[in-house]
């Protein structure tokens, strides 16, 4: 490791008097050691300056010499190391001696190294008043410092750049005072008993079953506790979500969430769900999610939610974002201030999950922007020193697992889970910190796993001698605090033998009820009922498809347009923003809009109505095509948002973010936000539909299948540009066929709109509902500007959403001619209306899907019923034959239509990488789908 101060060693005189010109102007303006330092150096400079009676003193060195001097600055330059690098060196890991700093660090915090003996212990140094004592003696300033940065607490926070945080953070260290009461004592002995009997209880009555026992980090429960009670107690924190990882999972939910422990042993007994619970699949007993109102230890009232989450190791972190924010946004805002005080995410990490995946990084990224913000996070490491098999030394690069944090520039806590006085002084520390800063800070509660990755598996095949020596021979941590508390007098063998019988008595009775439960219960997350709307009503096939009034009065929707497309006069725009803006009021005047404008006033009217909007995603607010210019510049670069005259008064707000360049990461947390913001139309667009693949981990695990699984109410819209115009494999296709294949049980739904009225109806279809379903839109690329992909003024205000749009060019004394049929859905169908118009076809009908998942079969048969004279039916796809529709067409449809496919053949890659063999095979699919 770099010295940072090694010119003390030679003092650097231009340096110092550098420094001392800055400190004379303003001394707030250097790091707090140097400020103490030059104060001591005034002192000695009026006091000791030549001609006064002290300077003889001086002189004949009964104060100071050079030498003293020289000393001085090396006991600047000890504590200095202390705070840089006192964390390698503090009590931590009761497992493992730090091996690895051992090898890496050319050295330790010792004496010899800053010019310093033994014979100076002794004497007396000035430095001592940089952190907070007196002129005190080396001795007294190094265990002083031992005792802050070496003890059983490791803090690393020298890497933040602002010196006002540092100065606090010191100042917390050396003056908040740190006291347990005894009641507070006996309590979290109590809470380490029930972690400690709980794993225990469950591991002799559930033999070899996985739980994901907590043992070896059982202070996790009492730090919980301890966040609810000191931050409530303390700043009047109203509301927690947690996000965690499977370790642990049930321990929490039975001792702090106080969820029906006898359900608990129910789900371990693996019996099926009731009858009514048909329609939910459920999960496994430790991804699930529970929320509860509960009393603190002292009394007050608070909300907690644990969000459910799959095995996909820290996916769950950006949903607890998303929730969070929604409830700042909604429940915690007041005159447009947050109230971050009032409500923490908390985030408990495995450590070889917190260095190893990249949502982490993502979702950090997330954490000081305006549209994303939460004001700050409590990060808690479950630190087990292994991941599955995996050593750290095999599992990472960083000499942390919470490395990554510093990019962030949080403080970071390392502290031994077996000291639990100290993990609960760091969670004080890491409250003040997130309540005075609003920003992240993450604790390290390194401790150990006492058995295998879970209960059913063999550690000592891959860690021999840490499960054969070492780890047997531990006590638990309910016995350490145990025996701390014996000595110091506080509780007694008869206590003690108390607080187990009675938690043991419990567990048997919840065990024996469990006997009596006949069935597994799916508990709802986050139960909704609010403003008089069941989100509880079954979303069947027939309150799906049930067609639902989206229209809007026609001279409302003409005001709403002049707000939005008007531009304020005295604001100086670019000229093409003028010309895009004049464009949109001509067209308003002539009765038309195109899809961007049925876009905008799909919004401008759910605003009128007091919805809220939330669209986020990368390069929305101009939209990835220049399409959508929902906020504009002016050429000072000032931002004017077009809704601002809409949004006044009662009506809704709206928000519109340009994310990040993360998929993954915003996608989860626009989830979260959803889940807790049912009345917000939130949406979520992607770059281009290609690339939603990069959030896979969200689609298939939350907004698929949470429902079925976790009873998760959500309403989330995704935008996915999606069609083939010869910008190669990554522009073009959305994978249509891979949500096709996640569609069941009217779980979401699944559109590609050709008009912009359906468009807009669709958007407004959203809200109203009477229950919340995820929406997915293959939104078009080239129809934004294609002259026939218009609608009138007339269908946005009395029509509603059609599922199936039919041939509206064949007349009814036309109907005869038809003797082929063409089903599409998409932007291909505008390539096939031009190729029939050009060739000059009548006897071809082309009928568009709109909405393909739930499928409008009644409504494609009333249809094909008015055909009667057809020879051929055709399904056209411009997608491979083994991507696209086709393979979910031909199911659901083979029973009622004969089709024959033309499409591209199939393919690994979904689209050609040069424009002209696109051209060929487009062509190709055109002249396939009239002249066959």
């Amino acid at each position: 490791m770099i010295d940072r101060y090694s010119f003390l060693n030679a003092i650097n005189c231009k340096y110092i008097e550098l420094l001392y010109e800055k400190y004379k102007k303003n001394p707030d303006l250097l790091e707090s050691s140097w400020k103490h330092f030059f104060n001591g150096f005034d002192f000695v400079k009026d006091n000791y300056e030549k001609g006064n009676k002290n300077y003889l003193l001086f002189k004949e060195k009964k104060y100071f010499s050079v030498d003293d001097l020289n000393k001085e600055f090396m006991v600047l330059n000890l504590i200095q190391d202390y705070k840089i690098s006192g964390h390698f060196f503090a009590n931590t890991n009761s497992i493992f001696d730090n091996e690895y700093v051992k090898k890496t660090l050319p050295y330790y915090i010792n004496l010899e190294k800053f010019g310093l003996s033994n014979n100076d212990l002794n004497k007396k140094f000035e430095a001592g008043k940089t952190i907070g004592l007196n002129n005190s003696s080396l001795k007294k300033i190094v265990d002083y410092l031992n005792n802050i940065y070496c003890n059983t607490i490791g803090i690393e926070y020298m890497h933040i750049l602002n010196p006002k945080k540092i100065k606090w953070i010191e100042k917390w260290l050396q003056t908040k005072k740190f006291y347990l009461h005894k009641k507070e004592k006996i309590f979290f002995l109590k809470k380490l008993n029930n972690a400690v009997y709980f794993e225990n209880f469950v591991h002799k009555k559930f033999v070899g079953q996985k739980r994901f026992s907590i043992e070896g980090v059982e202070v996790l429960l009492p730090v919980l506790e301890d966040i609810i009670t000191y931050s409530s107690d303390n700043y009047n924190t109203k509301c927690f979500i947690f996000g965690m990882t499977h370790r642990g999972r049930l321990n929490i939910l039975s001792n702090f969430f106080r969820k029906d422990i006898s359900q608990i042993f129910n789900e371990f007994k693996g019996k099926e769900y009731n009858e009514n619970e048909e329609e939910y699949s459920g999960d496994v007993k430790y991804h699930l999610g529970f929320s509860k109102v509960r009393n603190t230890s002292t009394g007050k009232k608070i909300e907690m939610h644990l969000v459910p989450n799959p095995s996909h190791l820290e996916s769950v972190i950006s949903i607890v974002e998303g929730l969070t924010r929604s409830k700042i946004d909604i429940y915690f805002s007041k005159n447009k201030k947050k109230e971050y005080n009032k409500i923490i995410p908390i985030l408990i990490h495995g450590d070889a999950a917190l260095s190893g995946q990249g949502i982490v990084y993502e979702v950090l990224q997330l954490s000081k922007l305006d549209g994303y913000k939460t004001g700050g996070t409590i990060h808690i490491v479950i630190n087990n020193q292994i991941g599955f098999t995996t050593n750290p030394k095999d599992g990472r690069s960083s000499i942390y697992c919470t490395d990554i944090a510093k990019f962030m520039l949080s403080p970071i806590l390392h502290v031994n889970a077996e000291d639990i006085e100290s993990v609960i002084k760091t969670i004080r520390f890491a409250i003040d910190f997130r309540m005075r800063y609003k920003e992240d800070i993450f604790i390290d509660l390194i401790g150990y796993r006492k058995y295998g990755h879970n209960e059913g598996d063999e550690p000592r095949f891959t860690q021999p001698i840490l499960y054969n020596k070492i780890i047997p021979k531990r006590i638990n941590g309910y016995e350490i605090y145990k025996r701390k508390l014996e000595k110091e007098g506080i509780i007694d063998k008869e206590n003690s033998v108390k607080i187990e019988k009675e938690y043991e008595y419990l567990l048997n009775i919840k065990y024996k009820n469990a006997k009596n439960i006949k069935y597994n219960i799916v508990y709802p997350f986050l139960e909704l009922k609010e403003k008089n709307i069941n989100f509880s009503i079954k979303s069947n096939k027939d309150n799906n498809l049930k067609k639902l009034d989206t229209s809007y009065p026609k001279e409302k929707i003409l005001e709403i347009s002049k707000k939005l497309f008007t531009l304020p006069k005295e604001k100086k725009f670019f000229r093409k923003t003028i010309d895009i803006f004049k464009k949109r009021l001509n067209m308003i005047n002539e009765g038309l809009v195109d899809w961007s404008m049925a876009e905008l006033l799909s919004y401008g009217t759910l605003l009128s109505e007091k919805y809220d909007i939330r669209l986020s995603g990368q390069d929305v607010s101009r939209g990835t095509f220049s399409q959508r210019h929902a906020i504009i510049k002016t050429e000072g670069e000032e931002e004017f948002v077009i809704f601002n005259k809409i949004e006044k008064g009662t009506n809704g707000k709206i928000c519109i973010l340009n994310s990040p360049l993360s998929e993954y990461g915003v996608l989860g947390f626009e989830y979260g936000y959803s889940i807790g913001s049912p009345f917000v139309l939130t949406l979520w667009e992607a770059q281009f539909g290609d690339f939603s693949n990069s959030a896979q981990i969200i689609i298939d695990q939350y907004i698929t299948s949470a429902e079925n699984k976790w009873k998760i109410k959500n309403g989330i819209v995704l935008l996915l540009p999606h069609g083939y115009e010869g910008q190669g494999p990554e522009h073009s296709s959305a994978r249509i066929e891979r949500y096709l294949q996640l569609c069941a049980k009217n779980n979401i739904f699944i559109a590609n709109c050709t008009t912009p009225s359906n468009f807009y109806h669709l958007l407004r279809r959203q809200m109203k509902l009477k229950f919340r379903k995820p929406l997915v839109i293959f939104t078009p690329k080239s129809l934004f500007r294609n002259k026939k992909c218009i609608s009138t003024i007339e269908e946005l205000s009395t029509s509603y959403f059609k599922e199936v749009l039919d041939d509206h060019t064949i007349k009814f004394d036309e109907i005869n001619k038809i003797k082929k049929i063409i089903f599409c859905s998409g932007k291909i169908y505008y390539d096939l209306l031009n190729k029939k118009e050009l060739i000059k076809n009548d006897d071809t009908a082309l009928i568009r899907i709109e909405q393909i998942y739930p499928l409008e079969i009644k409504n494609i048969n009333k249809i094909l019923s008015k055909y009667t004279k057809t020879k051929k039916i055709f399904w056209v796809q411009e997608e491979p034959e083994n991507m696209g529709l086709w393979s979910y067409i031909s199911k659901k449809l083979y029973k009622f239509i004969s089709f024959n496919l033309i499409s591209p053949p199939e393919n690994s890659s979904p689209s050609t990488g040069s424009y002209e063999n696109f051209l060929k095979i487009q062509n190709n699919i055109l002249d396939q789908s009239f002249f066959q």
